[in-house]
């Protein structure tokens, strides 16, 4: 009986780091998903707006159900600052995700997940959200983590360097035998789609900066978040209408392109959002921050042994000055944490930056 309840108690105490595990396991599968899909001709507008559409149809019944008491009025102040949140953050920022993840690769967009804590950092510093005492250490590393990471983010684009070969196990024979998106790409196209993820994460920081205001205006934060996807799924809906007018593109089948909008509508922005909520609840939001890296490690794996994608030396090193600048924020901001005394996991101002860092993307 002692050792049946030993079991459980360990079950317990390993939950949040299973639910962690499958999260970035989930975010591993978006970009791979998200790469076959417009890789095989899925127009990047029209992905979006079926993603929306997906998203919105699985989180507004929870929505309404679940925050019922939380309900207040929506004045159309906040209505207006809320579509233009959503225009910013999470219409622009996923359209332009989408069409550079058609330039570049799902490792590259995985590892430059890594650079939102950074960019969200400095924006706040920006925008005064958030101060650094740079006479202390932890501000000192929260400068430092943010300029490693965005320097991280730069080698990992322009500085390849030789190939890993120990993890090409498929060597190519000619060029025509890529089965998989990962094909070769030009270096004018490869820049192109860096700076185009570089601005979608820059967009989708903007998104976290400002959803300190929003939910201290409206409580119930799950409706809003449904709500901002509603309001993204009409404006990529006006998008997509405008940058693709042939009927045959926005057809679904039962193939790889319904999946792929079903899996990152409701799974990455449904199930995922929950996990991290009840992570929050049990370990707090900068635990969740920790395991961000997970998802560039299980996403480089799948594209080379999946998609013959071959991995340099520098983009590896571009990679570790990635995980190295995160962790250097989260250190600092912990630290941060510790001295003002707000460790409370509640923390609504911390939990909306950190728990959204991989969130809905």
């Amino acid at each position: 009986m002692k050792s049946f309840v030993g079991c459980v108690e360990a079950m317990e105490v390993h939950k949040p780091y299973v639910a962690m595990l499958f999260v970035q396991c989930v975010y591993s599968g978006m970009a791979l998903f998200s790469k076959a899909a417009i890789s095989a001709g899925m127009n990047p507008p029209v992905f979006v707006f079926y993603r929306q559409a997906f998203a919105t149809l699985a989180m507004a019944p929870l929505a309404f159900s679940l925050e019922r008491k939380k309900a207040v009025p929506l004045s159309f102040k906040f209505l207006s600052k809320v579509f233009l949140v959503s225009l910013t953050g999470i219409t622009l920022s996923l359209n332009l995700y989408y069409i550079a993840i058609n330039h570049t690769s799902a490792t590259f967009a995985a590892a430059t997940t890594n650079t939102i804590p950074a960019i969200t950092l400095l924006l706040a510093l920006l925008f005064r959200y958030e101060n650094i005492p740079i006479r202390k250490m932890q501000g000192i590393a929260k400068l430092m983590g943010a300029v490693i990471g965005l320097s991280g983010a730069l080698v990992f684009a322009f500085v390849k360097g030789p190939p890993m070969k120990f993890m090409n196990w498929y060597p190519k024979t000619n060029n025509n035998d890529q089965i998989t998106p990962s094909a070769s790409y030009s270096t004018l196209e490869w820049i192109k789609g860096s700076l185009m993820m570089i601005s979608a994460n820059i967009a989708w920081s903007l998104w976290l900066v400002f959803q300190g205001s929003i939910v201290k205006e409206y409580p119930a934060k799950l409706r809003v978040t449904t709500l901002q996807c509603f309001f993204s799924l009409i404006q990529s809906a006006l998008w997509a209408v405008a940058m693709e007018r042939n009927p045959q593109a926005w057809k679904l089948g039962w193939n790889l392109q319904l999946i792929s909008v079903a899996y990152c509508g409701v799974i990455v922005t449904g199930m995922t959002y929950w996990l991290q909520i009840w992570t929050v609840e049990k370990k707090g939001p900068v635990f969740i921050a920790m395991f961000t890296p997970l998802a560039l490690i299980i996403t480089a794996i799948l594209s080379a042994f999946l998609w013959k994608e071959t991995l340099h030396w520098g983009s590896l090193g571009g990679a570790i000055l990635l995980v190295l600048g995160l962790y250097c924020v989260l250190w600092g901001k912990k630290r941060e944490e510790e001295e003002d005394g707000k460790t409370d996991p509640n923390d609504t101002k911390e939990e909306t930056i950190f728990e959204c860092i991989t969130t809905h993307r």
